[in-house]
């Protein structure tokens, strides 16, 4: 009867854990439709508001289940995507705060592909080392990670450990680029421009090179991806004084209608507000 007892208890345990597995697995299924929902909003401080109080229900499920690849990813594109687009002009030391929560998340995702299970390594050669066996289904984890660590970086230059970094996110950027460079609308390739755009020539900047970048982008979304014009006019145009050009892009990206990108109004909407900013800075950019 004892053992009887024993049998039932683990059998009623392992039945309670499997049970938990399939409704956090369900419940991060339906985070996809969230997620989407959230993207096709297009008043920023409703979803402002919605995505703050999901991350915190997704780290509560997270915590639940520390391996699950779905939250992860989510939890990192969640707090990277919080911080560039309601943090990092008004608040960008909340801002690098959670774009390293965004990160450890990403790390932790990265983790469990091929290139990383034995750990990530701290060494830029040995990191770069790893990033060959990144296949191309692990390049949203990859490039999502790369993303929040880029914009840890940007807001932290003076920071001798984001100098150091930045490589190691650049051969990230790479990898994404090589493996599907049309990922989230082209946004590896907007990374590269911002880069070369915003670093001078003699340090590895160019132009020349941030155009091509950016007109990639608008290449690659046929031009409804209108944050590359953002983009574009702040480290293309201003980078070379073409207040011509400054303008005609910021027109765009104000001319645009609202639903330009079908089920992603936020970013349309974002990118609108940042060109307004961009355009109220012109005197002291140009």
């Amino acid at each position: 009867m004892k053992k009887l007892s024993v049998i039932m208890a683990t059998f009623l345990l392992l039945t309670s854990c499997s049970l938990q597995k399939i409704a956090l697995n369900t419940t991060a299924g339906l985070f996809s439709y969230g997620m989407e929902a959230l993207y096709a909003e297009p008043d920023l401080q409703i979803a402002e508001t919605a995505i703050a109080s999901n991350l915190k229900l997704l780290e509560g499920f997270h915590r639940a289940d520390p391996k699950n690849k779905k939250l992860l990813l989510f939890l990192t594109q969640g707090f990277a995507s919080y911080s560039l687009t309601f943090l990092e002009d008004r608040e960008p030391s909340r801002a690098s705060r959670f774009y390293l929560r965004a990160k450890e998340y990403g790390m932790q995702l990265l983790k469990q592909t091929r290139a990383f299970k034995n750990g990530v390594p701290t060494t830029e050669a040995e990191f770069v080392k790893r990033l060959p066996f990144i296949k191309k289904k692990d390049v949203p984890a990859l490039f999502w990670t790369a993303f929040a660590w880029a914009g840890w970086i940007n807001l932290n230059r003076d920071n001798p450990r984001a100098v150091f970094e930045l490589n190691m996110v650049k051969a990230m950027m790479s990898r994404v680029v090589e493996l599907d460079e049309a990922f989230f609308f082209g946004s590896a390739h907007l990374f590269w421009g911002s880069i070369y755009g915003s670093i001078p020539p003699m340090l590895g900047g160019s132009p020349e090179k941030a155009k091509a970048h950016f007109e990639r982008v608008i290449q690659l979304t046929d031009g409804k991806f209108i944050l590359a014009y953002v983009y574009y006019a702040r480290f293309y145009a201003v980078t070379t004084l073409n207040e011509e050009l400054f303008d005609s892009l910021l027109d765009k990206v104000e001319q645009a209608p609202d639903d330009v990108l079908p089920g992603y109004e936020l970013i349309t909407a974002f990118a609108k507000q940042k060109a307004k900013r961009l355009r109220q800075q012109k005197d002291e950019l140009l």
